[in-house]
């Protein structure tokens, strides 16, 4: 039987009928067919610029997990993992895929996890071209003597012009993403944003990874160095986790989702790499820009003018303008996307307040700590309504993609850091001189040369010699840096006002106890010492002006 026989009659038992099937098309071929259907737009650069219409990112009050026999009991059930109900799901199922028989689907496989212990087939089936330029891009591309063979574990069926009704289907609005992990499917509609099929296999693969294959997930970039040392980056968006993890001294492993398994090796779960190209710019950016060229997708960019090149300064669309591109776009890259010895792990936070120190070294109580708390800031314009800094807290540094609760990921990276003796340092990447709007923001060749250091060798062990203890946070400041300004790492010295230093510390001190309420019964003392002093809930709150 051949391959478009093989995929019909999968599509088939899914209950898809009479459909024109594009199955495994080239880049090249899915491009030209956006541009003559009026899907996309080809910049200066080669590159494919789409606009993925009504949602510009992911939608994660709309995410749902189907709560059955395997998910009852493990889920972390709360705003984050919503239920789902299995009948509902099921004739909710039934629409869609009547909504997508008799229509023309792009249907590709593909892999993730690039260690073979731990690989995950997937067969993606989208209405859209330029979603599976998307999948080619970001999953691990199969040999062609693979596909004959192929049997998919997951399948994402992915249908942006159906439009679920809430009452009648269980969703919160019109669009959803669903994963029924008996079915091993992942159900996705109402929504052409690519980051949906993205995060919902990480979703899948955070759950499984823990229990069946005794390997800890991660939400962050990896790369390594010349002497065979990786360093593993955890970071929210905005944090610099894609940006500071290539460099052009070290060999970028991944950029957002990886694997450590119980034998330390570090593990990319994709084929390519989804940047944000807000402001980006060449000489800051080198990597990631010359990246966005012919076989790259622009997502929700304007162009100049409508002429060919793009402005990545405007966000009139979105401030979540981004590419995909294969990891092969970069020129220094790990082959293959595997590392060993994690010597170092980076807690990266942009810091909107202005609070905490550029680099700071953390104990094994404060890394757990800081890990379940997964902090940073919203500054204005990342979303309706923020108009001045914001707290924000993400458990594990990625809380809308772990099904298990936090302290399971927290546990195996205390067991595994301590295991292989790795450094923990917490990176700002925010402000400093005050908080956003009338502090500075630092400089990203500081930062790169703090992460060098500490790569290198270059900052002492912990000492009160040669480190200061920060007094609310109590985290252990370099008290010198090589190449960097002195005072620059205390910022409570940048400031030049102690007092509306420490009143905007004890505030964020407070806004950091406050998230961890909801761990207090589940935290062993241990992590618990980790966290910062604290203060007042009357005096110093965010609330309170």
């Amino acid at each position: 039987m051949s391959i478009n026989s093989k995929i019909n009659q999968f599509l088939s038992n899914l209950g898809i009928k009479e459909t024109e099937i594009r199955y495994g098309l080239s880049s090249d071929e899915l491009q030209k067919i956006c541009i003559e259907k009026g899907l996309g737009k080809l910049s200066d650069s080669g590159a494919l610029a789409v606009n993925t219409g009504e949602f510009t990112g992911r939608s994660p009050k709309d995410r749902f997990i189907v709560k059955d026999s395997i998910t009852k009991n493990k889920v972390w059930w709360g705003d984050i993992n919503i239920p789902f109900d299995e009948n509902k799901f099921e004739k909710l199922y039934q629409k869609v895929v009547k909504h997508v028989s008799n229509k023309e689907l792009f249907v590709r496989d593909a892999y993730a996890c690039s260690d073979s212990r731990f690989r995950t087939s997937i067969r993606i089936i989208t209405e859209l071209p330029w979603v599976n330029i998307f999948s080619i891009n970001m999953f691990l591309r199969p040999k062609k003597s693979d596909l004959e063979s192929f049997e998919p574990e997951w399948v994402v069926i992915h249908a942006p012009s159906f439009m679920a009704t809430p009452l009648k289907d269980g969703t919160r609005k019109h669009n959803f993403s669903i994963i029924n992990f008996k079915k091993k499917i992942i159900l996705i509609g109402g929504s052409g944003y690519t980051g949906e099929v993205k995060k919902g296999i990480f979703s899948v693969l955070n759950f499984i990874l823990p229990d069946s294959k005794e390997a800890l997930p991660m939400h962050c970039s990896a790369n390594v160095g010349e002497n065979g040392e990786t360093a593993i980056f955890f970071g929210l968006s905005g944090t610099g986790k894609t940006t500071l993890s290539a460099d052009s001294n070290r060999k970028l492993i991944g950029d957002d989702e990886h694997g450590w398994s119980k034998d330390n090796v570090i593990f990319n779960f994709e084929g390519g790499c989804y940047a944000k190209v807000i402001d980006i710019k060449e000489e800051n950016e080198p990597d990631i820009f010359n990246a966005i060229k012919k076989g790259a997708l622009l997502e929700n960019v304007i162009f100049k003018n409508e002429k060919s090149k793009v402005d990545y300064s405007d966000t009139s669309i979105t401030q979540n303008t981004r590419v995909s591109y294969p990891i092969n776009f970069i020129k220094n890259i790990k082959k293959p996307s595997v590392g060993k010895n994690p010597k170092n792990i980076f807690f990266l936070t942009a810091d909107a307040f202005g609070v905490l120190p550029p680099i700071s070294r953390l104990l094994p109580s404060q890394a757990a700590y800081h890990f379940i708390s997964g902090y940073t800031a919203k500054v204005a314009g990342t979303e309706a309504g923020v108009i001045e800094p914001v707290p924000s807290f993400s458990a594990c540094f990625g809380a809308p993609f772990m099904p298990l609760h936090p302290t399971v990921y927290a546990k195996m990276l205390s067991a595994k850091m301590k295991e292989a003796g790795v450094n923990v340092w917490l990176v700002n990447t925010g402000w400093s001189g005050g908080p956003y709007g009338v502090g500075s923001r630092i400089k990203l060749k500081y930062t790169r040369r703090m992460i060098n250091a500490a790569l290198n060798g270059e900052l002492p062990e912990y000492s009160y010699k040669d480190y200061h203890i920060h007094s609310v946070f109590g985290l252990a400041q370099p008290r010198e840096c090589p190449g960097i300004p002195k005072r620059l790492l205390s910022p409570r010295a940048t400031w030049n006002d102690d007092k509306a230093y420490y009143k905007m510390a004890f505030k964020l001190s407070n806004a950091f106890r406050k998230n961890f309420d909801q761990f207090e019964d589940v935290a062993d003392e241990e992590i618990k010492r980790g966290g910062p002093q604290r203060f007042s809930n009357n005096l110093f709150d965010f609330n309170k002006k």
